[in-house]
């Protein structure tokens, strides 16, 4: 009866390694993705930083323009 029972408690502690060892990889897994996603919306927010710059630019520019034109009050 007492093998029984310890072959028993053997069994299942093998499946709940078993177990933790599939969550740990799939923890490690997600962790890869995390970094990936950080990293994409770090780029996209360079991005915007540098479109908004070129924005910028777009709108100095477009002042002077309307200016030389007396489109505009100078």
């Amino acid at each position: 009866m007492t093998d029984e029972v310890e072959n028993l408690v053997l069994e299942q502690l093998r499946l709940i390694r078993a177990s933790l060892q599939k969550i740990e990889f799939d923890v490690a897994d997600l962790k890869v993705r995390l970094s990936m996603v950080e990293t994409n919306t770090g780029q996209v927010i360079t991005s915007l930083g540098a479109l908004n710059a070129r924005m910028d630019r777009f709108d100095e520019r477009l002042s002077r323009v309307e200016k030389r034109l007396d489109l505009i009050d100078a």
